[in-house]
């Protein structure tokens, strides 16, 4: 429908890319900003922009870019000075999650999250935001406490997760369901894991 009427299309793909079982053809989109370190395992600051060939030319060279220098994506956007000791992770960090099955890895990462979400709607006073369509959702589930929906009260619950629970979790704040925490299993995550996660929640009845 967009392309019907000359729209490009941008998808922020920074969280589904590796987590979601789909490739970048699959998308069919015009641009697509992606995450290096979420879900391909490479350190914090890699980044990737992908542009399909089609939409290359109506993108600008950035000003700091030589014009008579190759036509290609990377001279779109100047991005200074690079941090290569990341960048020369890569390398590893592509083949290792090739080696993990692309449908494999999104359905043991739904089951993680399944696992403890399952556990956590019968808590008293919880609210699992996130839709239990498993096409809405694929690792990443925000919950909130019915009578704390400030951002402090969230930031608070998110901080004594890590600290007396040693769970890593991140409060955010929204326009549409408002102030939530944001829980993120990793793949290597055990039903172990998920059971001393609901304990954890159990505990702030």
């Amino acid at each position: 429908m967009a392309r019907a009427r000359g729209i490009d299309l941008i998808v922020d793909a920074a969280h589904s890319w590796q987590q979601l079982d789909f490739t970048l053809p699959d998308l069919d989109c015009d641009f697509v900003g992606l995450n290096g370190h979420k879900w391909r395992g490479a350190p914090l600051g890699v980044g990737i922009l992908h542009i399909c060939e089609g939409a290359l030319s109506r993108v600008d060279r950035a000003p700091a870019e030589d014009a008579s220098g190759p036509d290609i994506v990377m001279v779109r956007t100047h991005t200074g000075m690079l941090d290569y000791a990341s960048w020369l992770t890569v390398p590893a960090a592509l083949p290792f999650q090739q080696r993990i099955d692309r449908a494999a890895r999104a359905a043991r990462l739904r089951a993680r999250r399944d696992c403890w979400v399952r556990q956590a709607r019968l808590i008293p006073g919880i609210e699992i935001l996130t839709p239990h369509d498993p096409m809405s959702h694929g690792a990443i589930t925000s919950f909130r406490f019915r009578g704390r929906s400030s951002p402090q009260a969230n930031a608070a619950i998110a901080q004594r997760l890590l600290e007396q629970h040693r769970f890593f979790t991140v409060h955010r704040t929204g326009a549409a369901n408002g102030p939530c925490v944001r829980v993120t299993p990793p793949l290597f995550n055990s039903a172990n894991d998920s059971a001393r996660l609901v304990e954890a929640l159990s505990a702030f009845h």
